[in-house]
């Protein structure tokens, strides 16, 4: 016996209702990361406009993004919650750029080298001033920043894994997480002092990371 249409029961996942709705949660979605974007690039571009001197409130940030309030929370709980997204994203963009400058080397002494290069090029006037403003944002009203590990500590470091186990380290992640630890402190600590490292500091601290599993 042939079904009829009004009998015919839809494949979950197949029918017209199940298409729209995919179809507009996609929308959705695509909405959402927009306003994401949005809030994030206003935010960037308020915190460093106004340095150390001043932090942006949210109803500065939504004005900025062109949204509302209620897009802001929709996304986030407070300021430190954007915050704490605005350092995740930045330790995105410059392990993508970091992840390309390792590229670039066949040696994995010379990757280390370019690695220790890129992390503290962060220091550099303009991006070093748009960092600082970023972190600042997010310290206590007395503007220190709480103890703990660097925001972009892990997954920078993991670029180090594979040169290090090139040149002979028994554990890569482990050695890759000290370097880190390291180039990364000293980062900080030209931010806050807001002096650039020398090129003799560059040069020791490639010779500390590289000592570790070269000595």
């Amino acid at each position: 016996m042939i079904l009829t249409i009004q009998n015919a029961i839809p494949d979950p996942g197949t029918g017209v209702a199940d298409r729209i709705v995919r179809r507009t949660l996609a929308k959705r979605e695509s909405e959402y990361a927009s306003e994401v974007r949005r809030l994030l690039d206003a935010a960037l571009e308020l915190m460093r406009a106004n340095g150390t001197s001043s932090r942006p409130r949210v109803a500065d940030i939504v004005a900025a993004a062109g949204l509302s309030n209620e897009a802001f929370y929709r996304h986030f709980r407070s300021k430190e919650a954007l915050v704490t997204t605005m350092l995740e994203d930045g330790a995105e963009r410059l392990r993508s750029y970091l992840g390309h400058q390792l590229a670039k080397e066949t040696r994995p002494e010379r990757q280390v080298r370019r690695w220790v290069e890129g992390v503290l090029a962060q220091a550099n006037a303009e991006v070093a001033a748009t960092t600082l403003a970023v972190l600042w944002n997010g310290s206590s009203a007395d503007g220190r920043i709480a103890a703990g590990r660097h925001f972009a500590s892990e997954p920078l470091a993991s670029l180090l894994h594979e040169p290090l186990t090139a040149l002979g380290s028994d554990s890569p992640a482990l050695d890759a997480a000290l370097a880190a630890h390291a180039t990364l402190g000293m980062l900080t600590d030209c931010l806050w002092k807001r002096i650039e490292p020398t090129r003799a500091e560059i040069d020791r601290v490639t010779a500390f990371c590289l000592g570790a599993v070269t000595r």
